[in-house]
């Protein structure tokens, strides 16, 4: 098994798009005036290491900046790792970057402007989840699944992404899925099988168990990331969401009712004419099941995820998923998202 140590990116190590890579290095004083001196009415979120405002250029164009806080854990290296990157590789399930600001402290990226936002902010709201029929969700699905294929596979250069979860996904117009939030992105070689960190970076809930307690990472952890996902937007129930009636968490529920053969009963109730996709609907519960089993090995890569997505193929029966947990027994599992975790210091995200 190759592994390799906690390595970031540089501007050779990626392949170029076909239409270069030159990005508009912006003047503070543009950004600050385009998101009405960073307003916190402007304010879209906040991602893993500093807030995103929604601004608007002179021209017009609508903007998301993400702006790093000072203290935050992502210094000018992971910066650079993160515009280097997104400037090079493009896909339409990846986040477009505009450009970007170096001045002082000041660390900012500018990007497309998402409408829709986050996949989170749809897929848990009880009244904008309507949105989200099953034909539409099952679009989103594939967009993720692709997009991250293209990280694994289809560059150069392998990327693990490392931290993917509802609220990385952004939705363009036609909710079109893109995978944002590449701060913390590893490279590997084309032979190269595994990574291993003693700082992990990601959330809780859709880490693998052997990045989270190990810090071994691949293609498989983000495999994992990836059928929790898939879970969340299915059921509309976040990954630290507890059923009443057995008090497990979503990927315990998932599992029980996969094993007593009612798996539709945890399909999001908003989705009407659920019955018209059944075998859609069961078919990406296993493949969710599948990407959140224990053993990396177990798993499928992402090549194999999309081609069960698109057909009508045999597939494996998923066993006992990893962090199948009842109420109580996960307490040294907080829910929360962390920027990264040493032997001895977690600092909340």
């Amino acid at each position: 098994m190759n592994e390799r140590r906690d390595t970031m990116l540089n501007d050779n190590d990626i392949e170029e798009n076909d239409n270069g890579s030159e990005l508009t290095l912006f003047n503070v004083s543009v950004i600050a005036a385009a998101t009405n001196n960073f307003s916190e009415s402007n304010m879209l979120g906040k991602g893993g290491f500093g807030l995103v405002y929604k601004g608007q250029l002179l021209n017009g164009q609508e903007i998301a900046v993400k702006r790093l806080s000072n203290n935050s854990a992502q210094g000018i290296k992971e910066f650079k790792n993160e515009v280097t990157l997104i400037a090079k590789l493009q896909h339409r399930n990846l986040v477009r970057l505009l450009g970007y600001c170096i001045s002082g402290q000041e660390k900012i990226l500018i990007y497309e402007y998402m409408r829709n936002k986050s996949l989170d902010s749809l897929v848990f709201d009880q009244q904008r989840c309507s949105m989200l029929d099953w034909t539409t969700r099952f679009s989103i699905i594939v967009g993720i699944a692709r997009g991250i294929l293209y990280l694994h596979e289809d560059s150069r250069f392998k990327i693990i992404h490392r931290d993917l979860k509802v609220s990385n996904i952004l939705l363009d117009d036609d909710l079109n899925p893109k995978i944002s939030d590449f701060g913390m992105a590893r490279l590997f070689g084309q032979n190269q099988a595994q990574g291993n960190t003693n700082r992990i970076v990601g959330t809780y809930g859709y880490m693998s168990p052997e990045y989270a307690m190990d810090g071994h990472f691949s293609v498989k952890s983000d495999a994992f990331s990836f059928g929790v996902i898939l879970l969340e937007i299915i059921t509309g129930k976040r990954n630290n969401y507890y059923c009443d009636c057995c008090s497990l968490n979503l990927i315990g529920h998932v599992w029980e009712k996969w094993k007593e053969g009612r798996a539709m009963e945890v399909v999001d109730s908003s989705m009407i004419n659920k019955s018209s996709f059944e075998s859609e609907v069961l078919r990406c519960i296993q493949i969710g099941l599948l990407c959140v089993q224990e053993k990396a090995n177990d798993r499928p890569n992402m090549s194999s995820v999309v081609h069960m997505l698109g057909n009508e193929s045999m597939m494996l029966s998923p066993t006992q998923p990893a962090f199948c947990f009842r109420k109580g027994e996960c307490s040294d599992h907080p829910s929360s998202s962390i920027n990264e975790v040493t032997m001895t210091k977690m600092e909340a995200r």
